[in-house]
């Protein structure tokens, strides 16, 4: 199995990532995949700018043969689930993950961060919940799961969190079960920070794949996965790339 898009990556824009837009898009189309999201850290973020940059996005949607999503991992703020970025911004991204990062908020209860998910789920504007399988934001995967399900969002399975979160690990393998059973739609990420990790999956793609997860359900496996789940969330991008 492989990957075909990469839907979480991060550049220069996020201070602690090293590359720039035009390198990441380039990276992509030389090592083969056929979609990339750009999805630079929300403005709470400590080394993060302004919120103005989701806003004034100049990006071409296809470089040569790579479909190029402009998007936004969303910093969840609470556990009411208020976001770093507007709607009014996060309704004309083409993709937006919502992530709980230590940075904003340390630690949660159990019963906190079942909460938070919850609240999440509720987001017409969220397309993935990212890397939420971290221990200090452990939450019950058998009540949300469904509801992530139900909402239609994307449950991403983070392969950096083996290098900055391998605590979470035990966690991860939990979360893939449940959604397999969920029959819950994933994403399998490098979530970038150069072009030299970029879709750097290979081991956490390994685990996908030795838990038979149906390829159907992983929706950077294919494209027509990729182009369904975008029509899913009725996202703009596509009357772009057709015009």
């Amino acid at each position: 199995m492989n990957i075909i898009a990469d839907l979480h990556t991060h550049t220069l824009f996020s201070d602690h990532a090293y590359n720039t837009v035009t390198e990441m898009i380039n990276q992509a189309g030389k090592i083969g995949l056929k979609a990339i999201a750009i999805t630079d850290h929300g403005p709470a973020m400590p080394d993060s700018g302004h919120e103005w940059h989701f806003f004034n996005s100049q990006i071409a949607k296809k470089v040569d043969d790579v479909l190029v999503m402009f998007g936004a991992e969303v910093n969840v703020m609470d556990i009411s689930g208020t976001l770093d970025i507007p709607e009014r911004l996060l309704k004309n991204l083409d993709w937006n993950i919502a992530s709980v990062h230590r940075d904003i908020i340390p630690k949660l209860s159990y019963e906190d961060t079942t909460e938070l998910w919850m609240n999440i789920a509720k987001n017409p504007y969220i397309d993935m919940i990212g890397h939420c399988e971290q221990v200090e934001h452990f939450f019950d995967y058998e009540k949300v799961i469904p509801i992530f399900v139900k909402n239609n969002k994307v449950v991403e399975i983070n392969a950096n969190s083996m290098f900055v979160r391998p605590t979470g690990q035990e966690n991860m393998v939990h979360l893939i079960e449940v959604c397999k059973k969920n029959k819950c739609k994933i994403a399998v990420n490098s979530d970038a920070h150069s072009i030299y990790t970029l879709a750097r999956v290979k081991d956490t793609l390994k685990l996908v794949e030795d838990m038979e997860y149906p390829k159907e359900l992983i929706v950077n496996a294919k494209y027509e996965n990729l182009i369904n789940e975008l029509e899913i969330h009725n996202k703009k991008i596509l009357d772009m790339i057709e015009d």
